[in-house]
């Protein structure tokens, strides 16, 4: 039998998919599972993006430009300019959605066997788009204890060598949600600059920032113009995760003219995606609006809930619509899927996402849990009840 590949071997499993078979089987045996394991907002996407599909007059579905039309990104922009982010149109490449934009943004900067330092926990696909570009992530780590902040400087140049490429940051973050201050990008600015990196960051939850804290882009910082790379997708921002539209912005020519190469190399991104994301640009700021103060509902009362059960630590978010909660367990994959096989409340029962998965570095993250409230309040409050519940019985 022939062997596949040692990039295959050495690809993750996803922490947030990989319960699926178990949940499908509690389904099957009637139980009602909470998902508090993947980033699915449950919030409606915008009429008009959803429109600009239903009402389409193609005769001919044909493939985009490569890097997305010239009008898209225009508009693209002039939303950046909204936020006090001066690009313009020939700095954004349209993807598929920001996983492949990352993707690009790794073959575009990186040879093999390059390194990014990350903080960590981070999202769990940066493992998968590191091995799949033959890039080695060196991980930094923050602590629950500190909420997550940015680990010191110093920490960070301990770790570059003649390897390191770039940094690499989600802000907000998933699966933290913490929002890094001005202060915190300055600090990396500076060390980027020092160091000749590249500072990449993820922003798709920018306009998820809570408690009178604003969103504060590398890209509004002047100096970083040949260092900075955005991230960026409308998976999160209007709810539509299954349009897979994303960008990557950047201010160096260089690496938008190399990412356009393996824009091309794959045709396009698709037509009917893009005609909903670009209608989805007219969404109003009264939209963002209600969808903070819904996410901003339903973080207060997780937290506030998770702090009352007997054992368990959690960091609390100024961002996203994710928290690390650290549990009174030994392994919490063993538990998510004890939740899903052996336990339940009146026919109920909760999935969530085991936290190790979002670290490179073996043995972190064991007992913590990411938790998504992308639930109603109703929903969120019995899957607290459900976890109280369970932490009393499982044995590990």
């Amino acid at each position: 039998m022939p062997d596949i590949s040692l990039k295959g071997k050495l690809m993750p499993e996803s922490p947030i998919r990989k319960l699926v078979p178990y949940s499908e089987a509690a389904y099957k045996k009637g139980k009602k599972v909470y998902h508090l394991n993947i980033g699915q907002p449950d919030i409606k996407t915008p009429e008009a993006a959803l429109k600009a599909i239903s009402d389409h007059q193609i005769d001919v579905l044909a493939y985009a430009r490569s890097e997305g039309s010239e009008e898209y990104r225009k508009k693209l922009a002039a939303y950046y300019a909204k936020h006090d982010i001066d690009v313009s149109h020939d700095q954004i490449i349209a993807t598929t959605g920001g996983s492949e934009a990352l993707l690009f943004v790794f073959g575009s900067i990186m040879d093999a066997d390059d390194e990014v330092i990350i903080p960590e926990p981070f999202y769990a696909n940066y493992n998968g788009f590191s091995v799949a570009s033959g890039v080695k992530v060196v991980p930094v780590i923050s602590k629950i204890e500190d909420n997550f902040a940015l680990p010191p400087i110093e920490e960070f140049e301990k770790l570059i060598t003649p390897k390191t490429k770039a940094i690499l940051i989600c802000n907000p973050g998933n699966p933290t949600g913490y929002l890094y201050s001005k202060e915190e990008i300055q600090k990396l600015s500076k060390i980027v600059q020092k160091h000749n990196l590249f500072l990449i960051a993820d922003e798709v939850y920018r306009e998820f920032a809570y408690d009178g804290i604003e969103h504060y882009s590398i890209l509004q910082e002047e100096a970083l113009k040949d260092h900075a790379i955005i991230i960026d997708s409308v998976s999160k921002r209007y709810s539509m995760c299954g349009a897979r539209i994303g960008c990557l912005v950047s201010r160096n020519q260089e690496v938008i003219s190399t990412a356009l190469k393996f824009a091309q190399a794959r045709l396009s991104p698709p037509t009917l995606a893009l005609m909903a994301a670009e209608a989805a640009l007219e969404t109003p700021q009264s939209y963002f609006d209600d969808v903070k103060t819904e996410y901003i509902k339903r973080r207060n009362l997780l937290i506030e809930g998770l702090e009352k059960i007997e054992g368990v630590r959690v960091a609390k978010p100024n961002g996203a619509f994710y928290c690390i909660a650290e549990l009174p367990v030994k392994n919490s994959d063993h538990f998510a899927q004890w939740l899903l096989e052996s336990f339940d409340v009146d026919g109920e029962t909760i999935m969530v996402a085991p936290a190790a998965g979002f670290y490179s570095t073996k043995g972190e993250g064991l007992n913590q849990i990411r938790i998504a409230y992308v639930l109603n309040e109703e929903s969120l409050k019995k899957a607290i009840n459900i976890l109280e519940q369970a932490l009393k019985v499982y044995q590990d």
